[in-house]
């Protein structure tokens, strides 16, 4: 006998779905800010030729961009306050991990962009008579972030989904309240279902935006 699907009844939970909805955009948009504050400083601090500065700086990278961020997500909800003998609450460890997860793959970002502005520009900048404070605010980054803009736009279409991950400590998100939704309901294929649809909905504007604006860049050229 095949599965019969039904989607009606989960009319009723749609207050749970518009919550989970609200929290994860909450997470994305938030961490998003974060990690591009937090990008923007280390990928500044990567320019530096000092050994002691760029050592850190690149272990923080890399630590997060070379572990998978499931396991960093429960390691710093369970394992960091054994270290600091401070209890820290799922929505300060899943806010604190996602910002420092993407803000290494934005001080990437931000390396990249500012090293592929010609020299040139540099020394003009410098001939002006600029410190290097105007350098890097007035020359160098309003041309750099025309460059980054696609691979930030990417990585921040990446962090949503990566929100998903956060339902694994209980956080409210959209999976997981359609975890809640499929234990009171034992119909999980409708349910998540569903949850992969708003996803969709979700990213898939953002994903043709993306599209749009590096399409506009290469014709701009």
């Amino acid at each position: 006998m095949g599965y019969e699907w039904s989607f009606g009844f989960l009319l009723r939970y749609a207050p749970l779905f518009w919550k989970g909805i609200g929290v994860t955009l909450a997470y994305t948009v938030g961490t998003v800010l974060i990690g591009l504050l937090i990008g923007l400083l280390i990928g500044i601090g990567r320019l530096s030729r000092s050994w002691l500065v760029n050592a850190p700086l690149v272990a923080i990278i890399e630590v997060f961009r070379c572990t998978p961020l499931l396991v960093q997500i429960v390691w710093f909800y369970y394992a960091l306050p054994v270290i600091l003998n401070v209890q820290i609450p799922a929505v300060v460890a899943a806010t604190l991990v996602l910002s420092l997860y993407t803000g290494a793959f934005y001080a990437e970002i931000f390396r990249g962009g500012i090293v592929s502005i010609e020299q040139g520009q540099w020394d003009a900048a410098r001939a002006l008579g600029l410190s290097p404070w105007n350098v890097m605010r007035k020359v160098v980054l309003p041309q750099a972030v025309r460059r980054m803009v696609p691979p930030f736009m990417n990585q921040s279409i990446i962090q949503l989904k990566n929100t998903s991950l956060v339902s694994t400590i209980a956080v409210p998100d959209l999976l997981y309240q359609g975890t809640l939704i499929t234990a009171d309901t034992y119909r999980p294929l409708e349910v998540y279902t569903v949850v992969a649809v708003i996803y969709f909905v979700l990213l898939f504007p953002t994903t043709l935006l993306a599209q749009w604006y590096e399409r506009r860049l290469a014709n701009a050229k």
